[in-house]
């Protein structure tokens, strides 16, 4: 169990300098100081009895009661056929799709209505059961299994399109909605969803909602915190929250959406979402590049913004080690010539002529400049399913190298591969491998290291030296994924500690009793 010490803040002018220890059971000094400018702050915090892999560890259970038969009678009558106490079927329920997390529920709940959910949610809240939320279960941080023996709160069959507007381009739907059949429902209708996901064929809505996920069209469409324009969510004691908005504009009081959007289920279950959806672009280009360098990367993309301009939907990258995994586990094969980097972009636009003539000059410019070396471009629809395949499947070929460990990091555009280059120095063969891939377009990077097995050694070079050098450059520790169970108690690295207090009010005037996935996103010291 995780116990900390007390917070320590230092204003820092220049170098860091820890002249006395920060907690008095341990001496802790950085490997080197942290620089944050003129008025920056940083804070360091002391795990007691044990590593920085206990810092993402579950803390003890909380005093939540336990399921009684007398629950299991509640249910099965309000759910008929639809609650599940069979442990085969629980099994993939209780653990996360990296196979790192793995809970203990003895019981899945498969609700289909926000009513249904209300009535869980109500009876829970009164008998103090601890529940956990779950959508595709795609997550990456273990933030959509229980810890313990939570009840698992499935939203799989809250699957129905509620009503969409052909003239605004808005849907409405329950937050069960697998996000690849939106995208099919919506592709038949000339539009499409404003996000697009490696998971998309499993994840849903209402859990992208909740983690505020980002993908591969946040470039151009922007976040769900834009392009969402109204939720319902039940709340831990089964008042249902009505804000499921069809209005662009809507200036009336506190944004009150906004608490839900990435809070990981942690103050409502959301139910119900409506989403602004673009219209479906006529011509789609999509290039594959190789690059020498980084630097000559950076250089492309900033070329690409110049002459791409209003056409330009996504500009993604992965290093030769992400290209070297998908040759060796996935039998990809690389379309150009081996490069150290490659760059995959993407056009949207509605002129096919233009929007070629566009790409055409753009690519001669980078080829003649020598900041591309080799290059590919599709136009059809098999094309270019290869082409993005080559970055959409990265994080399937890791799941074949062993454990991973993976941060979702978001920095400076033009810092985002030093972190990859600065952690290959500082781990050396400890790592069986340390890759980069990631949106150049919105400066996040997914910094993946593997190892043969769990390493404890490992994870304690790497933690907490990925969050401090993410610090350094005033970046975020998440910049999609969440917090989760694994991250919650590193949320200090990007707010403050006024933030987060204010954060631990919030879940406890929403959610006093704490049942609503307990454990997750907030830190262990605001319980």
């Amino acid at each position: 169990m995780a116990v900390f010490g007390r917070v320590t803040l230092l204003k820092v002018t220049r170098l860091l300098q820890y002249t006395t220890p920060l907690c008095p059971a341990h001496s802790w000094k950085p490997e080197r100081g942290l620089w944050l400018g003129s008025a920056g702050w940083i804070q360091h915090r002391c795990v007691h009895g044990g590593t920085s892999q206990s810092a993402g560890a579950p803390p003890s259970r909380g005093a939540f009661s336990r399921v009684t038969p007398g629950d299991l009678d509640y249910f099965r009558q309000l759910l008929p056929g639809r609650t599940i106490t069979e442990p085969d079927v629980l099994e993939s329920s209780n653990v996360d799709w990296l196979k790192s997390v793995r809970g203990d529920s003895e019981l899945l709940l498969r609700p289909k209505t926000t009513e249904e959910v209300s009535q869980i949610l109500r009876y829970c809240n009164e008998r103090n059961l601890a529940v956990s939320p779950q959508g595709g279960n795609t997550g990456l941080v273990g933030g959509s299994v229980p810890v313990f023996d939570e009840i698992i709160l499935s939203t799989s069959l809250m699957n129905q399109i509620l009503t969409f507007n052909s003239i605004s381009g808005i849907l409405t739907c329950q937050a069960g909605c697998v996000l690849e059949s939106l995208s099919q429902y919506l592709e038949e209708r000339d539009f499409i969803m404003p996000l697009d996901l490696g998971a998309k064929g499993s994840c849903q809505i209402g859990g992208n909602v909740s983690t505020n996920a980002g993908g591969l069209r946040l470039l151009r469409y922007g976040s769900l915190r834009g392009t969402v324009l109204g939720l319902e969510v039940v709340l831990a004691d089964g008042r249902v929250l009505n804000c499921l908005s069809t209005l662009r504009k809507d200036n009336t009081g506190y944004d009150l959406k906004q608490l839900f959007i990435g809070s990981e289920g942690t103050l409502g279950v959301v139910t119900g979402v409506s989403i602004l959806c673009p219209r479906k672009p006529s011509s789609v280009n999509v290039a594959f590049l190789g690059c020498t360098s980084f630097q000559s990367l950076l250089e492309t993309f900033q070329t690409c913004r110049g002459m791409l301009g209003e056409i330009l939907s996504a500009f993604e990258f992965l290093d030769a080690s992400c290209m070297s995994l998908l040759e060796k586990h996935l039998k990809l094969t690389n379309p150009i010539t081996e490069s150290p980097f490659y760059i995959v972009i993407e056009t949207a636009g509605s002129n096919a002529a233009h929007d070629e003539q566009k790409l055409h000059n753009f690519l001669d410019k980078v080829t003649s400049s020598s900041l591309v070396t080799d290059g590919t471009v599709g136009t059809d629809e098999t094309k270019m399913k290869a082409l993005w395949s080559m970055r959409e499947r990265v994080t399937e070929a890791l799941r074949h190298e062993g454990y991973t460990y993976k941060y979702d990091i978001s920095l400076p555009v033009e810092k985002i591969y030093d972190l990859v280059t600065d952690m290959r120095g500082r781990l050396g063969d400890r790592a069986k491998n340390v890759v980069g891939y990631g949106h150049v377009g919105d400066g996040n990077l997914h910094l993946n290291i593997t190892s043969p097995s769990k390493d404890p050694a490992l994870l304690a070079a790497i933690e907490p030296y990925v969050y401090e050098w993410t610090a350094r450059y005033q970046g975020s520790i998440s910049a999609e994924h969440g917090l989760g169970l694994k991250k919650r108690n590193y949320i200090y690295y990007s707010k403050t500690p006024e933030a987060v207090t204010l954060m631990g009010n919030i879940k406890a005037m929403l959610d006093p009793k704490g049942i609503l996935n307990p454990y997750k996103t907030l830190p262990d010291d605001v319980r």
